[in-house]
């Protein structure tokens, strides 16, 4: 195993009396992604500024690359790309404008950063929109140039902060599809998402943290599997059966079964896995209840960060991750990608 690329030391960091961040640790390794999830102030926020140089911590030590943020911050700043919960880019230029800037910001030579910027705006499907001004742009759009901006200098690390909040599902696939063809370039991702879904189908590893504390550190299998093993569920054909199908499943004696008589569901923990299916199965046909479907699922990624954090619920795009207070700078923007010495 080769040596992280990134690396945080019991970080500590307070905002008056928040402590927003109490004693994380994590490590990313070279070409992986890491998602980060936690709920509403969890510290997500905090922790990518520290390590983007963005803030300084006030305990703990974290490098990236191999630099140290908090005192060799311009030489972490030149191998980060950094896309935060808000876009940062200049409303008045055109999206072309936008990436070009950045592009000059990183000293490439004119050719390169104009070709750069084409290849990202075809990348993302703003090549229609690439000559308006930022203010005319939905959202979405201002999302996926705010990504693209913070790509533009071809960075191996990058932070992303929620980067598909307020994309439709087909602009959240392309931008999937381009992080993945990333991360097997050899670019590095760690990433903070309120989307279950997008943690389990881009991070090699996800760590939760919850009031500042990591609580939780694996890959989704692993995390599942503390969480809790396979449940058993029944869809019986005719509602009116549900407690027929419930009263048969507390007979086999496993736990108190769980109903939801509006789908017609019926679900029980199932430790025995194939062996209850089977049983459960021969049950239901000798006392004659039809079923649409019967099956065990492991517990879905939701359901695991809800078990791990008490039922909290994960980061809301109008909620900023970690609100506002004495000595915290803000937003995330794209200050912390910018070489020292340009902004």
């Amino acid at each position: 195993m080769t040596d992280p690329i990134i690396t945080a030391r019991d970080l500590v960091k307070r905002f008056g009396k928040n402590t927003a961040l109490d004693g994380v640790s994590l490590n990313v390794e070279k070409g992986t992604v890491l998602g980060l999830l936690g709920p509403n102030g969890a510290g997500k926020t905090t922790a990518i500024r520290v390590l983007t140089t963005l803030i300084k911590p006030d305990s703990g030590h974290a490098s990236v690359g191999g630099f140290d943020v908090a005192t060799e911050s311009q030489r972490v700043r030149s191998l980060i790309g950094l896309a935060g919960q808000y876009a940062a880019v200049d409303e008045v230029l055109t999206g072309r404008e936008n990436l070009e800037l950045f592009g000059l910001w990183y000293h490439l030579p004119k050719k390169e950063y104009r070709l750069r910027a084409q290849e990202m705006l075809e990348r993302l499907s703003l090549t229609d929109a690439a000559d308006r001004q930022v203010k005319t742009y939905s959202g979405g759009m201002r999302r996926r140039l705010d990504v693209g901006a913070s790509l533009i200098a071809d960075p191996p690390i990058m932070f992303l902060d929620e980067p598909t909040t307020g994309l439709d599902p087909r602009s959240r696939n392309e931008l999937w599809q381009f992080i993945r063809e990333r991360v097997e370039a050899g670019t590095t991702v760690l990433l903070t998402t309120q989307y279950m879904e997008e943690a389990e189908h881009l991070a090699n590893r996800i760590v939760v943290i919850n009031k500042g504390k990591l609580i939780a550190d694996g890959t989704a299998d692993q995390l599942k599997r503390q969480t809790g093993g396979s449940t058993l569920e029944i869809r019986v054909a005719d509602r009116r059966d549900v407690g027929r199908a419930a009263a048969l499943l507390a007979e086999a004696g496993v736990a108190a079964p769980r109903t939801d008589p509006e789908q017609g569901l019926v679900s029980i923990p199932a430790a025995r896995g194939v062996d209850l299916l089977l049983e459960t199965g021969r049950r239901l046909k000798e006392a004659r209840i039809a079923v649409d479907d019967l099956g065990t699922r492991r517990p879905t990624l939701d359901e695991v960060f809800l078990a791990l954090t008490g039922g909290e619920t994960p980061n809301h795009p109008d909620s900023p991750d970690d609100p506002g207070s004495p000595g915290d700078p803000g937003p995330l923007s794209h200050a912390a990608s910018e070489p020292e010495g340009t902004r």
